[in-house]
């Protein structure tokens, strides 16, 4: 049972990381030739094909796409599941 519980907060941190890389990406894409670098490639790979689900769901409004934050909110609240989950597993065996 432990070993579940190392998962679930191994995704926890992956989850809380993954935001850092959202929050990242949206920043490269205001300053203009950002997203030309490796870097900005790389961040794209990871980010676009998880933020193209919501820009189907969510249009852009006024040419402002808020789909970034629709999914880090989406993320939070996965994490915050994982933690009640986490929870629930310690008082229950432990």
């Amino acid at each position: 049972m432990q070993f579940v519980i190392y998962l679930l907060m191994f995704l926890m941190q992956a989850t809380r990381i993954y935001v850092g890389i959202i929050f990242i990406y949206c920043l490269l894409t205001w300053i203009p030739g950002a997203m030309d670098s490796k870097l900005g490639q790389l961040l794209a790979r990871l980010v676009e094909p998880f933020l193209g689900v919501f820009d189907r769901i969510i249009p852009a409004i006024g040419g402002i796409g808020f789909s970034a934050i629709i999914a880090g909110f989406v993320l939070y609240l996965v994490e915050r599941g994982l933690g009640t989950i986490i929870q629930i597993l310690a008082m229950r065996y432990y």
